[in-house]
């Protein structure tokens, strides 16, 4: 069966041109090698798939007769992902999160003030707060 037929069948991929795609940008490799869309797949090939910046590692067990459900994906290929790579994931999303996209207009008034806030703490503030709530 071809790579990307594999992939597809297998749910990697929603349609199989995405996983045409994905394999003529180099996004696919078999035993790491970067491979065309036409690559046929053997059992006990071990594939990478890079997909939303995850490097996803897998062993090909058997191959399905055509597009199999989500709960029997497991019968076809054996997962061997590392856990790192979905730790990397969850860190990268965390530290979008405070950064504002490029673009998106002026900073908001709540953003003025953090940036006001931030620019003008003074230490000697501070140090009087603390010395204040402790008596």
């Amino acid at each position: 069966m071809r790579v990307d037929k594999f992939l597809w069948s297998i749910r990697y991929f929603k349609t199989r041109n995405i996983a045409t795609e994905a394999c003529k940008k180099g996004h696919v490799k078999i035993n790491n090698q970067t491979v065309k869309p036409a690559r046929d797949v053997y059992p006990m090939d071990a594939i990478q798939v890079r997909k939303n910046q995850i490097n996803y590692s897998f062993t090909v067990l058997d191959i399905p007769p055509s597009r199999v459900g989500a709960k029997l994906v497991d019968i076809y290929r054996k997962d061997t992902t590392p856990k790192e790579a979905f730790e990397q994931q969850e860190m990268l999303q965390y530290s979008k999160d405070y950064y504002r996209k490029k673009g998106i207009g002026r900073p908001t008034k709540k953003d003025r003030r953090d940036i006001e806030g931030y620019l003008n703490d003074d230490p000697e503030e501070e140090s009087e707060g603390t010395t204040l709530s402790s008596d």
